[in-house]
């Protein structure tokens, strides 16, 4: 796929079924991934692949998120927040793990580890596949970043389900670029 082809034909997969991206597919998406922009080479992004056969464990993640935010969510609801975890077979969890203390911003450290997120994005888009980021609260709950692997201090960006898409692209509409630029005139 030309890589304009790629950049301006990408869009949110809203459906997304089997097969998902196998392994090597998958590589090939976190290696676009690390060549993004990184000021200071700090490498502040954090990938935790959550495969097909471990969806149902993150399930109950999701779920216990939940219910510790709303002791009283009642069993559907449980159950719906337990049922995201299978929007997609394969999710890969972006989180940036932040070197407060350093000279980079920790705005540059969390821009870098967005433009890493976007590059698997438009690997899977290039590979044929479909994705979607997601974030919700459970990406600030600290419960889940512990049930993950990830260091406490680290801060989840997204939620990225990859899958073969299903259905037609989101309707919505793509306004000109225009009505976001403007020329500084000095």
């Amino acid at each position: 796929m030309d890589a304009l082809e790629c950049l301006l034909g990408r869009t949110s997969a809203p459906l997304l079924m089997a097969p998902g991206p196998n392994r090597t597919e998958l590589d090939t998406m976190l290696q676009a991934a690390v060549r993004a922009p990184d000021h200071g080479r700090l490498r502040p992004w954090r990938f935790v692949i959550i495969p097909e056969e471990q969806r149902t464990r993150f399930g109950v993640v999701l779920a216990t998120s939940l219910h510790r935010r709303e002791p009283d969510a009642s069993p559907e609801a449980l159950q719906r927040e337990s049922a995201k975890a299978l929007r997609a077979p394969v999710i890969v969890v972006v989180a940036a793990h932040v070197a407060r203390e350093h000279k980079i911003p920790a705005v540059e450290q969390l821009a870098a580890t967005a433009a890493a997120a976007a590059n698997i994005m438009l690997a899977a888009h290039a590979q044929g596949y479909g994705a979607v980021w997601k974030t919700g609260a459970p990406a600030y709950d600290p419960g889940v970043r512990v049930a993950l692997g990830l260091e406490p201090e680290d801060e989840i960006l997204g939620f990225l389900y990859l899958g073969t898409r299903t259905g037609a692209a989101s309707p919505l509409p793509r306004p000109p670029a225009s009505d976001f630029t403007s020329v500084w005139a000095g």
